[in-house]
């Protein structure tokens, strides 16, 4: 395709993004799956030209920045307190479900030497970080379940990986060696959270000394890329290398950013992780008909290749569900011997659990880099697909409704203070600060509105947080009100400036004010 008619092409998607979210939402399904679908049918448009997606380019554009969104948003004391469970699943169920699916394919398919079926095995275990965010920000799940889920997401997709490149070397090579598979796994693992750390560091002390807030921001957000690009590399795990990155910029990004900068960044950071999702969706979905070109059409699949297929998308779901029923069992067996820390997380939550595997975007580039001579490579790209769209249309459609009808409680304790504490301590700490500065050195007051004020919040945000529930029901009032007069001061500064009362800097100056302060009690009223 020539470079504009690309460019032509990508403003199309675009658009088909924005009519897919909006009938989606309007429907009630997932983005993900609406996505999924349309650009499956828009891949069989008979005008368009046809599409074929460079896997590294797909990896090393979309990838890096999901990842490390996810990673940004995660919260890191329970990722670290629920670590064992994310490790059981990003690397045990990966593991379980790449045998199991080597097995199944090699039963169906006799002839695939076995190091291929586990290379099939390694592209469909791990459920994909873009996919699982795509859909679980439209569910409500208990903390522990979102913990699992996140820090799953963010580090099975390197399990993964290496296993399907140990899998490919031993299928065109003729020999596997089990031992050098874990070490290098290890290796490549603690190799990846050095890359990210010391990309990390180097950010640290970049932004610290850059005083312009758009350059902070574009710093900010090339540190994606930087990681996963220095972690490939230097041959160790990209994708572990961004997932630290992003945890580290998660913490350290309240004390190191000023507010424009956090307020600014996250407005452009949500946009740019929003189009990337979508189009990673719609490109999958749009790429269908080259791989379907490729293996000579739907008759060639339904005719050859419909039971292996089926076979491999039952092994997947059906593995999932034993890995995480019988590591819960396991768990309370523990938990019944004597040991306190052993949690199982029951059997509503570990229903949700297991329902929740989708694939996405690792899945279908990890299998178009398969080479041209691996043994099944036909067989293995329509199974990425048809695993992909199974999973996301399937699981992800009805992963709302699973979760209404089984109701899994919130087993994670509750922090020492809950959000009304925490709002009247900070508002004391503020009401001490203004104290101490708002008296001259002779004693005398220098600030009394200013004291008062803050004294005033204070004694609010006490009240509030004794009575959270009472106080609300008697602001609320307060709240519509302000909303309502923040309503007048717009209409009025809108007049005035159609009027030619005022320039455009006035407008944007006092329009801003009335945004933040419009927000503020947004946010307030949400509380």
């Amino acid at each position: 395709m020539h470079p504009v008619e690309i460019f032509e092409l990508v403003l199309v998607l675009l658009a088909v993004v924005i009519a897919l979210h909006w009938a989606a939402r309007r429907v009630g399904l997932p983005p993900a799956t609406a996505l999924l679908v349309g650009g499956g049918a828009l891949a069989f448009v008979p005008r368009l030209p046809p599409f074929a997606l460079d896997p590294e380019l797909i990896l090393v554009l979309f990838l890096p920045p999901l990842l490390m969104d996810g990673a940004y948003f995660t919260a890191f004391g329970r990722f670290r307190r629920h670590l064992p469970g994310i490790l059981s699943l990003a690397v045990g169920a990966v593991v379980f479900t790449t045998l199991a699916v080597g097995v199944v394919t090699h039963a169906l398919v006799p002839g695939l030497p076995w190091a291929a079926c586990f290379a099939l095995g390694a592209i469909v275990s791990p459920p994909d970080a873009v996919a699982a965010r795509a859909v679980l920000q439209r569910v409500k799940l208990p903390r522990r379940l979102s913990a699992l889920l996140e820090g799953e997401s963010l580090l099975n997709d390197a399990t993964g990986l290496v296993l399907f490149r140990f899998a490919v070397v031993a299928t065109l090579s003729g020999a596997f060696d089990a031992g050098a598979a874990v070490s290098n796994f290890v290796l490549l693992a603690l190799g990846g959270i050095v890359a990210g750390l010391a990309v990390s560091a180097i950010w640290i002390f970049v932004v610290r000394r850059l005083g312009e807030q758009t350059l902070i921001v574009m710093v900010s957000t090339l540190m994606c890329w930087v990681a996963y690009i220095v972690g490939e590399a230097a041959h160790v795990s990209g994708v572990i290398a961004t997932v630290t990155a992003g945890l580290v910029l998660g913490w350290y990004q309240h004390v190191i950013f000023p507010a424009q900068v956090r307020l600014r960044g996250s407005a452009f950071w949500e946009t740019m992780v929003f189009v990337l999702e979508a189009l990673v969706f719609i490109l999958i979905g749009f790429s269908l008909r080259g791989v379907l070109d490729r293996v000579g059409g739907l008759e060639a699949v339904s005719s050859k290749m419909a039971i292996p297929i089926l076979g491999v998308v039952l092994t997947v779901t059906v593995t999932r569900f034993i890995w995480i029923f019988g590591v819960d069992g396991l768990l309370a067996v523990l938990r019944g011997m004597g040991l306190k820390r052993a949690r199982p997380l029951g059997l509503r939550q570990a229903t949700v659990l297991s329902w929740a595997g989708m694939r996405g975007v690792v899945t279908l580039a990890v299998a178009l880099t398969l080479p041209v001579s691996m043994p099944g490579r036909d067989l293995m790209l329509v199974t990425a697909f048809a695993v992909i769209f199974a999973t996301v249309v399937m699981q992800g459609t009805s992963l709302g409704w699973l979760i209404k009808r089984v109701r899994p409680a919130d087993q994670d304790p509750l922090a020492k203070m809950h959000l009304p504490a925490s709002e009247a301590a900070i508002a004391r700490a503020m009401a001490a600060a203004v104290e101490v500065h708002a008296y001259a050195p002779d004693g005398t007051l220098i600030h009394p509105r200013l004291l008062e004020e803050y004294r005033k919040r204070a004694e609010i945000t006490t009240r509030y947080a004794a009575d959270a529930d009472t106080f609300m029901e008697a602001v609320q009032t307060h709240f519509d009100v302000t909303l309502l007069a923040l309503a007048a001061g717009r209409t009025e500064l809108i007049r005035i400036h159609r009027a030619g009362l005022i320039e455009d800097e006035v407008l944007h100056e006092l329009e801003r004010d009335l945004d933040v302060e419009e927000l503020r009690i947004i946010l307030q009223r949400g509380n």
